[in-house]
């Protein structure tokens, strides 16, 4: 009879745990609140419990333990590390410590053990109430819920005026009802994966984010392995693994969000579960040949990692400015090509149809990974967080650039189109912006003021090839720029060409008002609107 393991999380950042368990020989249980989760078939058991009902978690856990045995619980891209780590003391099986688990849940206690622990990391203050009228911490802010992932409730506060009613959002995206309000940290982000045993700290991941659109912070990609120097690489491991021992990992993997700021390394979070957003599961397997989660697994089970311990090569400890010694040995298994990862994006509207403007079939493309909101009928908007991105495509090379290159331009053909009559949509091209949130959303290229509008033609006639229209001013003031979707104006007149060669006679300052704040989509919308 084949040992059992138990994985939280049956969505699709949990499918590969769900396949290397198997390849282990593992029997796979999953539990999940959501009885239609994606990766649910792909398990040959399925409970349906929320994972943050720990006990109920426990007693299956318990029986699975008396039935047939149970080598290891395990997570990964979820917020519910917590929950495997409560299983496990109780079980007595391989992971972090309870208590190191919800240091690293909660960023309140996270940052409490940074600061006992001399660990770079922002001033904070907890909050429970938004009734509050000034804080101490210098503007600009940011706050977070303290126990949420994938930047929900979470935004940059530049004033005063933008401090309440954001605070108010960060709560109601706690489950605890609970934010932190901390200084903002200016400098590149990285995110870096670890696996984390007897002593070693392995990186297995190291990657540039993108992050946009402030108030706001949207990930719309990431890039695997990051360039920088070998000074600032070691030291950005090394107070990553400072972090981890503050916070008391000792046996698991680990996932830092981290920058390199004026001061030096600064850490934003870490976890104690692997990285979500396709990161630990696809691009750092497929940079490095690779599975990550299959190593994070023997490591849950009480095994050394194969590949890991194999290809592993000594990092350079250098604290810079932490005050702990060195706190595990460092190793890195680097990475043998690019990996890289972008999100396409829409603005705000109901979804008509979905296209491919052009098919792609370049072998670097390795996944086109649509969310499930994207479907006829479905609502889709400018992303406030992580979660309402469109989807996501990822490429793989050995040229850094062919890498990148591609997975932007699948990205960038990939169209939705949104029904006409739609007041969000509206809004958004006419460029409406909340009072607190001043510069949001962007515009794909920017603004025509009333003197630039009255140069376009007063109208594009029927069935008119607009490429050929482009206003010689918008071309050089704007012609250099690229949409959310990296589409540049000229690239944007030519696609609106293949999917609206026949169109009615359009008015022209509503046709280039809206091309330049929403793209596209918008410029589509608009003919589509037009009667």
């Amino acid at each position: 009879m084949k040992e059992n393991i138990l994985i939280l999380g049956a969505g699709l950042m949990q499918k590969p745990a769900i396949l290397s368990a198997k390849e282990l020989g593992y029997r796979v249980c999953v539990v999940d609140a959501d009885d239609k989760a994606v990766a649910i078939p792909y398990a040959d058991e399925f409970n349906k419990i929320d994972l943050k009902a720990r006990e109920e978690i426990l007693t299956y856990a318990e029986k699975l333990k008396a039935d047939g045995g149970l080598a290891a619980v395990f997570t990964a891209g979820t917020d519910f590390s917590a929950s495997v780590s409560y299983v496990c003391e109780k079980l007595k099986l391989p992971a972090h410590s309870f208590q190191a688990a919800v240091n690293a849940s909660v960023k309140t206690e996270m940052r409490k053990c940074f600061k006992e622990a001399g660990v770079p990391s922002p001033d904070f203050i907890r909050i429970e109430n938004a009734d509050i009228d000034d804080v101490k911490l210098s503007y600009p802010l940011v706050v977070k819920p303290v126990d949420n992932m994938g930047a929900r409730g979470c935004r940059l506060i530049r004033s005063k005026e933008e401090l309440k009613s954001s605070v108010e959002k960060a709560l109601a995206a706690s489950r605890s009802k609970t934010a932190i309000l901390e200084e903002y940290m200016e400098g590149p982000e990285y995110s870096i994966d670890a696996l984390v045993y007897d002593g070693k700290f392995i990186v297995t991941g190291f990657a540039e984010r993108h992050i946009f659109y402030p108030p706001y912070f949207i990930e719309v990609g990431h890039t695997m392995p990051a360039v920088l120097s070998q000074k600032e690489h070691d030291q950005l491991i090394s107070i990553f693994a400072c972090g981890a021992k503050a916070l008391g990992l000792t046996t698991g993997v680990a996932k830092a969000d981290i920058k390199m700021t004026k001061k030096g390394p600064m850490i934003g979070e870490i976890a104690g579960r692997l990285s979500g957003g396709y990161m630990s599961g696809w691009t750092y397997p497929y940079a490095s040949d690779v599975n990550l989660t299959k190593e994070a697994i023997l490591v849950a089970a009480g095994k050394a990692p194969d590949q890991a311990e194999k290809r592993s090569v000594p990092v350079n400890f250098d604290p810079a400015g932490s005050k702990l010694g060195q706190p595990y040995q460092l190793f890195e298994v680097p990475c043998l090509r690019t990996s890289a990862e972008r999100a396409w994006i829409s603005i705000p509207g109901t979804v008509e149809y979905v296209e491919e403007i052009k098919e792609y079939t370049d072998q670097a493309v390795r996944d086109v990974l649509p969310r499930a909101t994207v479907s006829v009928g479905g609502q889709v908007d400018f992303p406030r967080n992580n979660v309402e991105k469109c989807g996501n495509v990822i490429s793989v090379s050995h040229s850094r650039d062919i890498a990148v290159s591609t997975a932007e331009d699948a990205v960038s053909n990939v169209f939705i189109t949104l029904k006409p009559g739609c007041k969000k949509t509206d809004d958004f091209i006419a460029g409406l912006e909340e009072a607190d949130e001043k510069g949001f959303p962007p515009a794909a290229f920017g603004k025509l003021s009333e003197a630039e509008l009255a140069k376009v033609p007063a109208v594009i006639e029927k069935d008119a090839p607009v490429s050929a229209l482009l206003p010689s001013f918008i071309q050089e003031k704007y012609g250099n720029l690229r949409d959310w979707n990296y589409n540049t104006i000229s690239q944007t007149l030519e696609k609106f060409d293949i999917l609206r060669k026949k169109h009615p006679a359009i008015e022209g300052k509503r046709f280039w008002k809206a091309l330049m704040q929403g793209g596209l989509q918008a410029a589509v919308y608009i003919c589509d609107s037009t009667k």
